[in-house]
């Protein structure tokens, strides 16, 4: 139950940072994305059904306050939690070259699935404008967001989830 909840805290922290604080210190109209990296660590932390079930209520909390589409973002969140997931085995606590790395392809992958689905098929092809201006600048602030938050879920994954090594 407090795994339950402590992760319940941390996806509702992290999309507020998203949606209130980090979006009034926007760059371009474009925010670091902490669903993702909550997404990606519990992933490959805790296992494949961590990560999709966070990865739904992160996608959830999309959809119901930003999507036009419902559903579209928790199953887009929900797939790519489950797909960090699948590196819970490789994972070590003290390597971040891993995490760093999960974390990039995870917001490609976002990045252009988002593109495909929301864009491409209307008939828009400037996917050297959307990754350019969009997609790039987005895994880049995600990134340094990452480095200053990575290290507090790693303490709270240590403090109350069992290291399963």
């Amino acid at each position: 139950m407090k795994k339950v909840i402590i992760a319940a805290a941390s996806v509702w922290l992290m999309f507020i940072l998203q949606s209130s604080v980090f979006s009034r210190i926007n760059i371009g109209g474009i925010v670091p994305n902490m669903l993702i990296i909550i997404t990606a660590c519990f992933g490959f932390m805790e296992g494949d059904l961590a990560g999709l079930l966070v990865g739904f209520f992160c996608g959830m909390l999309m959809d119901v306050f930003y999507g036009s589409f419902k559903g579209f973002y928790a199953l887009i969140y929900m797939y790519l939690g489950y797909l960090n997931g699948k590196f819970c085995n490789v994972f070590y606590p003290e390597d971040v070259k891993l995490p760093l790395a999960l974390i990039i392809s995870t917001d490609l992958l976002y990045g252009l699935s988002c593109y495909v689905f929301l864009f491409l098929l209307r008939g828009r092809f400037e996917i050297g404008f959307y990754f350019g201006h969009i997609i790039l600048p987005e895994i880049i602030m995600t990134i340094i967001m990452t480095l200053l938050v990575y290290p507090i879920i790693l303490f709270i994954h240590k403090r109350f989830y069992e290291i399963k090594r």
